[in-house]
C-alpha cells in the first residue's frame, strides 16, 4: 500500500481545537484495519535498522503508533504523558504548541542509562512537544536516535526545534 493512499484517508477539520488550527484527524486511518497496518508496515521499515531499545509513544495519538511499533521492533515501550498522569516518580519537562502550552512527564525508570530511544507521535508541527519529550529522554540519560512522525506540517519548520536528531515521517503536508 502506498502513502498516498494512507494520506488519501486523512480528514482536515478546520478550526478545532481552536479557531485557525487545521486539525489533522488520524481516525480514519485507524479505523480502517488495512490502512492501520499499512501504517506500522511503513514505520517498521524506515525505523527497524535503528535497532532501539526503547520506543517512547507522546500521549496521546504518539502511543497509538509507538505501542505496535515497540512490539515489532523488539524494544520496551515508555509513555511520555502529560503532567499530572503518571503515578511514580518523573521527570518533567514544559512545551508550547500552537495554541497553548503544556508540559509532560516521563517515570525515572523508564529509560535505563544510554538506552538507544526513538520518539514517535502522530505530528511534528512547530516541534515543542517533540523537544520536550527530547528533553524528557535526555534527563534519563537516554540515547536519542530519531524523532518519528506519521505526518509533518513541514511549513511549520517544527525541524528546526529537534535538530540535529534525525527526523523520520511518513507524510509531509
Amino acid at each position: 500500500m502506498s502513502i498516498q493512499k494512507i494520506k488519501d484517508h486523512l480528514r482536515n477539520i478546520p478550526d478545532f481545537p481552536q479557531e485557525g488550527i487545521l486539525f489533522k484527524d488520524i481516525t480514519p486511518i485507524l479505523e480502517n484495519h488495512e490502512l492501520f497496518t499499512a501504517t506500522i508496515d511503513i514505520f517498521y521499515e524506515a525505523l527497524k535498522g535503528f535497532n532501539p531499545d526503547v520506543i517512547v509513544g507522546i500521549e496521546s495519538r504518539g502511543f497509538i503508533f509507538a505501542a505496535p511499533l515497540a512490539l515489532r521492533l523488539n524494544a520496551s515501550f515508555a509513555l511520555a504523558r502529560k503532567s499530572g498522569k503518571l503515578p511514580y516518580k518523573k521527570v518533567s519537562a514544559g512545551y508550547a504548541l500552537e495554541y497553548g502550552k503544556d508540559s509532560m512527564e516521563m517515570h525515572i525508570d523508564s529509560i535505563k542509562e544510554n538506552q538507544k530511544v526513538i520518539i514517535i507521535d502522530d505530528l511534528l508541527a512547530t516541534g515543542g512537544t517533540a523537544k520536550a519529550a527530547i528533553e524528557l529522554v535526555k534527563k534519563l540519560n537516554g540515547d536519542i536516535l530519531a524523532v518519528a512522525f506519521m505526518i509533518e506540517l513541514a511549513e511549520l519548520n517544527g525541524r528546526e526545534k529537534i535538530d540535529p536528531i534525525e527526523v523520520v515521517t511518513l507524510i509531509q503536508d
